[in-house]
């Protein structure tokens, strides 16, 4: 069974499918992931978040939907902030030989 039927892709799924700015969505992703993470441990409504971050409900239902360009990553690091996270940037050499440098949420 040396048949593939399958592609193996890379870490990021948005620049696999060709996605424009393949890396800053897939950052914003990882940053959503974390506020919605977040929310759901308080057990935040929507309505609650959107009042902490100064924003719409349904703006929130479309984030947490998928549906983040309009936000920028600086605006989604705010929201963590609002949501008493300390957001910490790292910026090191780049170790390895088999992959690019990329941005990583942690």
């Amino acid at each position: 069974m040396s048949n593939k039927d399958y592609e193996t892709g890379s870490r990021n799924v948005f620049k696999d499918i060709g996605v424009p700015n393949a890396e800053e969505h897939f950052v914003k992703a990882q940053l959503v992931f974390k506020i919605d993470t977040i929310m759901k441990e308080r057990g935040m409504k929507q309505v609650g978040a959107a009042n902490l971050f100064g924003v719409r409900q349904p703006d929130i239902s479309k984030m947490l939907r998928g549906e983040f360009r309009q936000f920028s990553v600086e605006r989604l690091l705010r929201f963590l902030v609002a949501l008493n996270q300390d957001v910490e940037i790292v910026v090191k050499p780049h170790r390895s030989r088999n992959n690019a440098p990329a941005l990583h949420v942690a």
